[in-house]
């Protein structure tokens, strides 16, 4: 037993991962079965999935296409599995998710039910001590926190809430029994990505559907169907090229990105391409494929608004309606895609209420009140969304180098290096952390794993104790990401994008918005000068274990 194990009673282990989504067993893969390192999982889920295994509210599924919401490291798993849609359901992700798990043998190195609730650094033996709320400690060398990006629930606390004689759902923590909504009287709050999936497929469902509106959404139809079989037959002909053109695109989400500028052509023009994008179906590809400056010029983003709010009027029958579902904002929130969404509030069982106008004011035994006016409901779905990027990290207390606390650290914003590194926190990697890219995750997750093997590969080979970003590299990165984003028109509306979903939380920029390309060739660079000129190597042998 080492000196580290003596003095906290650890468990010593090479690596401990945090997440079993897409970026904790890929992780979890790499390090064991590829680098044969000790690898120990952990999960406060039941199980595989990630967020996948929390989100099983009704409707939830994939909104980017499921040729590039999957892994590519293995070309067998990536031919051999076989998906029925394009926006696949939450089942087939799940279903998916866990046949990788048992592919590659990875269960056995996960512990699920289990929350980390601390990670200290012990600067004497160079490793991170975790603490869980079982009771255990891991003494790590390295941490690798895949955490997820949208997993952390926002979840409001509304006056009266405990008084509500119904069941209340938070659509990221869905019951796992089934749940029978037919006949009942309903609830949805929030009208985001999950909001409006859910109040899609209750709407034909439920005896009736009161949806509170605080913000409205520009929505595309996804247009479900199965995939392109050219499509597959053209990535087939060209597996590796294909991945390139993935990780070497501006989002990584795999449809041919235009390379025109919207400003460059007529007004009929731009609406005629928007219209074919929209007739297309798919929310990424209407802010991406059809122009290449929807995200940077209010001349497009104005074309591609003009089309859905054409689309809505001639979709929502009562005009009055209709006039309350079309945003006031400019189209710079993640873009949102889902089949019947305006097509529900034609319906007689379906209220929209406003209450950015007249907003709630607390719940009742019976239901929601809304001014002097109380809705009488059954159950109450809150579509809340998530405290996003940094959410979950923060929920576990970390303590860096001399006791740094990254809850302090970030107290004004978050700030990282590349998205996978903190100054301060030495052997510490996040998989798509804060200030990361600004794109579609599975391919880019594969991509930072990747790259953090590699980062741990070199401490290793070169006898190294740490690698940590050095604080002048994390300040220039969080320049260079506000340069960014400050080009683009995300800034100008408030999403959790940039945090303002989340009461106290800092309305600032996340995101490395220069695309994934950019972000490859920056990765690509540390990578080849032997991470030298970002990072501080501490060359000190770590105790042994």
């Amino acid at each position: 037993m080492s000196n580290v194990a003596e003095r906290t009673n650890a468990t010593e282990i090479d690596a401990v991962v945090i997440g079993s989504g897409f970026a904790g067993l890929y992780s979890v893969h790499k390090l064991r079965n590829e680098m044969g390192l000790s690898v120990q999982g952990l999960d406060n889920a039941g199980g595989v999935g990630g967020t996948w295994y929390w989100n099983r509210y009704p409707g939830a599924r994939s909104d980017t296409e499921v040729n590039v919401y999957c892994y590519f490291f293995d070309r067998d798993l990536y031919e051999s599995w076989e998906w029925s849609e394009r926006y696949p359901r939450h089942t087939e992700i799940r279903a998916y998710l866990n046949h990788v798990a048992d592919r590659y043998d990875l269960r056995r190195s996960y512990q699920f039910n289990t929350q980390v609730e601390s990670a200290v650094w012990d600067e004497e033996s160079s490793r991170w001590i975790i603490s869980t709320d079982r009771g255990q400690t891991f003494a790590a060398r390295f941490l690798i926190e895949a955490v997820g990006l949208l997993s952390a629930t926002n979840v409001p606390e509304f006056k009266g809430q405990e008084s509500f004689k119904g069941q209340i759902y938070h659509t990221a923590r869905w019951p796992h029994e089934d749940v029978d909504l037919s006949g009942k009287r309903v609830a949805v709050i929030g009208t985001g990505s999950s909001g409006i999936q859910v109040i899609s497929e209750l709407a034909p469902v439920v005896d009736h559907l009161t949806v509170f509106q605080r913000t409205p959404q520009w929505v595309v139809p996804s247009k479900h169907r199965p995939i392109d079989p050219e499509l597959t037959k053209r990535i087939h002909d060209d597996y590796e090229g294909y991945h390139h053109s993935v990780i070497h695109s501006t989002t990584s989400f795999g449809f041919d990105e235009s390379q025109i500028s919207a400003e460059s052509v007529s007004e009929d023009e731009r609406h005629k391409r928007f219209e074919e994008v929209y007739n297309d179906g798919g929310g990424f590809q209407y802010m991406f494929r059809a122009f290449n400056d929807v995200g940077t010029s209010m001349v497009a983003n104005k074309a591609a608004t003009d089309v859905i709010e054409k689309k809505i009027r001639e979709t929502v029958k009562d005009p009055a309606l209709a006039e309350k579902l079309i945003p006031s904002e400019i189209y710079a929130r993640r873009p949102l895609c889902c089949d019947n969404y305006y097509e529900s509030f034609n319906r007689d069982n379906v209220t929209l209420v406003d209450v950015k106008e007249t907003p709630i004011t607390e719940f009742t035994e019976n239901g929601v009140k809304v001014g002097d006016t109380e809705y009488e409901v059954d159950v109450i779905v809150l579509a809340t969304g998530f405290d996003a990027v940094s959410g979950n990290q923060l929920r576990i207390h970390h303590e860096g180098r001399d006791g740094l606390e990254l809850r302090d650290k970030w107290k004004e914003r978050t700030k990282s290096y590349l998205g996978m590194t903190i100054n301060g926190f030495p052997n510490l990697f996040m998989v798509y952390g804060p200030m990361g890219p600004f794109t579609n995750q599975p391919p880019v997750h594969e991509f930072q794993i990747n790259w953090i093997a590699d980062a741990i590969k070199y401490t290793l080979e070169s006898g190294a104790a740490t690698i940590e970003p050095t604080a002048e590299a994390e300040n220039q990165w969080m320049v260079t990401c506000d340069e960014g984003a400050a080009a683009t028109l995300f800034p100008k509306v408030n999403s959790w994008i940039n945090g303002a979903n989340v009461p106290g939380k800092p309305v600032v920029n996340y995101f490395f918005m220069g695309g994934m390309d950019a972000y490859a060739a920056i990765t690509d660079a540390d990578k080849a000068s032997n991470f030298s000129e970002h990072f501080r190597i501490e060359r000190k042998e770590p105790a042994a274990v």
